[in-house]
């Protein structure tokens, strides 16, 4: 199902691109011409994205070849050569945008969980996103976590329960709001509970929920939910995750770190496609 996702997202990309085809390629490169060219890292970080890269140009021509020099999430430095190209020059030109747009922002997400991963490196804890992602390139971002060294929370919203805030105060409060899922889930399912303090953290554990998110809470305040919690239910700390910060709330002893930024606020890698001689 993975790979049906990734081509149907990949064809309806092309299209987008290039609905009555490429009107600059088709008017001034003969069908017959060869082109090879090269991958070039322009700045150092994680490579995320390869594999995808070259199906794109698969997609628009299955005779492009490549040669690798790399893998998806193997670190990079400047001025690195990542692959070799060789194909079609129309093929490659057509190709060239919209590979490069999925492989720079896939090698920036990985990039910058590879960086919040070695922040806590030590500590018994997990890396992962959140749903704050860009619509229809989920598959593409979350895959690009784990190739960073992160982890995957759910991928949407029919994975798990997660009662927050808002179904909370809807349902009449936690204890109210745990008794009714429950009657409609399955035993397998797990329920997790955003809390906001101690007290609301109480009564989550006194519903036996699978796993609390201690959202926003200072880091004296998790580090007492720690001490309460005493390995009771999975604990989970978002809000507010930064570079700066995100060793601190490991020290607390959470479970697992949830991080938001990873998917709306990296930054894409520099890569550029390169024609030779």
């Amino acid at each position: 199902m993975k790979e049906l996702l990734i081509e149907n997202y990949i064809k309806q990309a092309l299209l987008e691109d290039m609905p009555y085809g490429d009107i600059t390629t088709d008017n001034l490169i003969d069908s017959g011409q060869i082109s090879k060219g090269y991958l070039l890292a322009k700045e150092s970080g994680v490579i995320a994205g390869i594999s995808i890269f070259k199906q794109v140009f698969h997609t628009i021509d299955n005779s492009v070849l490549f040669r690798d020099y790399i893998h998806d999430g193997m670190k990079v430095n400047k001025g690195d050569i990542l692959l070799e190209i060789e194909g079609k020059t129309k093929s490659i030109l057509k190709g060239e945008r919209l590979a490069l747009n999925i492989l720079q922002r896939m090698s920036g997400i990985a990039t910058l969980t590879h960086q919040f991963v070695k922040q806590v490196k030590g500590y018994q804890v997990r890396i992962v996103d959140t749903r704050k992602t860009t619509p229809n390139f989920r598959i593409f971002e979350k895959e690009a976590v784990k190739l960073g060294g992160g982890y995957n929370h759910r991928f949407n919203l029919s994975d798990a329960v997660m009662l927050k805030d808002n179904h909370i105060e809807a349902s009449g409060g936690i204890k109210a709001a745990v008794e009714k899922i429950r009657q409609h889930v399955p035993h397998t399912t797990k329920i997790e509970v955003e809390v906001e303090n101690l007290e609301m953290l109480k009564e989550a554990l006194e519903v036996k929920a699978d796993i609390i998110m201690l959202d926003n809470m200072s880091l004296e305040l998790m580090t007492e939910a720690v001490q309460i919690n005493n390995h009771q239910a999975i604990l989970e700390a978002s809000g507010n995750m930064s570079l700066e910060r995100v060793s601190d709330v490991a020290k607390c002893g959470v479970d697992i770190i949830s991080v938001g930024a990873l998917t709306h606020s990296y930054r894409s890698l520099d890569i550029s496609l390169r024609f030779k001689l």
